[in-house]
């Protein structure tokens, strides 16, 4: 594991019942302040972190497995993150880039040229998130292409803007009742192994994809393809191989955009700067977010010269977009990547999670399946003897969880599958302690 200097010890340590009572008494401020539709997890109120330890207001050390929904990547708080934005805070802390520009926008859209998939001229633009993103994402490709249609995958999560969730797969809680939305947005089915027929080739699957896209929307009308290359919110799906490779030619084959959602999987999250690398497939726009800037608001469409240049000057940009301040986060994020080896960290992580949790399946009859890439992993659960889904067993592991000092995701269409997204830094010794919570939790259903 990398040596980095964390400012909090990297063990679970609680002092407290969770959650403890300054937790408590924030939290009856919030429901006096706060929308119920910002609804939480948990009602635990972290006051810093480091490493793969967050620590709470009661002085709780609590495992986060979860990174903000994958946005710590490298690590709570790292020196380097705070240093740079810090330094860049004292110079200069807004222009919009649109007016008058400046060098760190130059600079992150340089490095995305070189780290995304493909050996070909490319072009970015950056916005504040991966909403955003998308959303710019389908404009662009709606403008090259001249055709309005865009599908994503059944389980996909693409946002929360009105758009993006139009092209995101579940009704509840994300869309319900926000309506109406965008039209020419259509779900297409999707390689998901462990629910698809027994046997299905991502082959086969793909051709699946390609025959709904044809009799249900044509092949002409579309502009855009979107995939996540491992759904994150959808429960950790990963296509069979094959899927990706068929699906990227059939685009080729017919003008269409292949746009890879790299918003969860992407910035050596999964063992690769990227996910779709694992296929060998290169888009031809990809959206980068989350663990972009270590946890300051940046994200970023980037693609092929040809298809980005087809907007008009001023059809795409915002506010905000490229921040100095979060630019300069964003560096810094690329350096230590690099300087710590934290590509391999993922695959390290990986290793170590299906160690130590890979026979649950055979140990639980709750757990379906293990899967994942790097410190990208989902736990299915199920109804023993079934694959049917089993959505209370997942409340019932995640209470134990969060109760014992362990922060974990849900995730998944039918809300079972429980979700890992730890920073790539995380110890064995962390991983090992959280597996034994979580196995605590699953033994206790075992035997009810």
């Amino acid at each position: 594991m990398v040596s980095s200097p964390f400012t909090v010890s990297q063990e679970r340590k609680l002092v407290t019942e969770l959650p403890g009572p300054k937790s408590k008494e924030l939290h009856a401020r919030r429901l006096k302040t706060v929308s119920r539709g910002a609804g939480t997890l948990v009602d635990i109120y972290m006051d810093h972190g480091s490493g793969a330890i967050l620590v709470d207001v009661d002085g709780n050390q609590i495992i986060d497995l979860g990174c903000g929904i994958g946005v710590t990547t490298i690590g709570h708080a790292h020196p380097a993150i705070a240093a740079a934005a810090a330094a860049q805070a004292t110079k200069l802390t807004h222009t919009l880039f649109t007016v008058t520009p400046y060098e760190n926008y130059l600079r992150v859209a340089e490095k995305l040229a070189e780290i995304t998939p493909g050996d070909f001229e490319k072009r970015s633009i950056l916005v504040n998130s991966g909403a955003e993103a998308v959303e710019n994402a389908v404009k662009i490709a709606r403008k090259f292409t001249g055709r309005r249609a865009i599908a994503t995958l059944d389980h996909a999560f693409h946002g929360r803007t009105n758009l993006t969730m139009a092209m995101t797969y579940r009704p509840w809680p994300e869309r319900a009742g926000m309506g109406p939305f965008p039209g020419e947005i259509y779900s297409v089915p999707t390689s998901y192994p462990f629910r698809d027929p027994e046997g299905m080739t991502g082959v086969e699957a793909a051709e699946r994809t390609i025959d709904y896209i044809n009799t249900h929307i044509g092949a002409t009308e579309l502009a855009a393809f979107f995939v996540e290359p491992i759904q994150g919110d959808g429960g950790i799906v990963i296509p069979a191989p094959g899927f990706f490779e068929t699906m990227s030619a059939f685009c080729t084959e017919n003008g269409i955009v292949f746009v890879s959602d790299e918003i969860q999987a992407g910035i050596a999250r999964t063992g690769a700067w990227y996910a779709i690398e694992h296929s060998g497939v290169v888009p031809d726009l990809i959206t980068s977010a989350k663990g972009i800037a270590g946890g300051f608001p940046l994200a970023a469409v980037t693609g092929r010269a040809e298809i980005m240049d087809a907007v008009q000057p001023g059809g795409i940009g915002g506010t905000f977009g490229g921040n100095p301040v979060s630019t300069a986060a964003a560096l810094a994020v690329f350096d230590v990547i690099e300087s710590d080896g934290l590509i391999a960290e993922a695959q390290r992580v990986e290793r170590a999670f299906f160690a130590r949790i890979g026979d649950w399946p055979e140990r639980f009859s709750v757990v379906g399946e293990v899967r994942g890439k790097g410190a990208m992993i989902g736990v299915e659960l199920v109804l023993p003897g079934t694959r049917k889904p089993n959505p209370a067993a997942l409340t019932a592991v995640i209470k134990h969880a969060t109760t014992n000092g362990v922060i974990v995701l849900d995730a998944g269409s039918w809300d079972s599958v429980l979700r890992f997204l730890p920073s790539v830094v995380i110890s064995e010794a962390l991983i090992d302690d959280a597996a034994t919570v979580i196995e605590e939790a699953l033994t206790l259903l075992e035997n009810a």
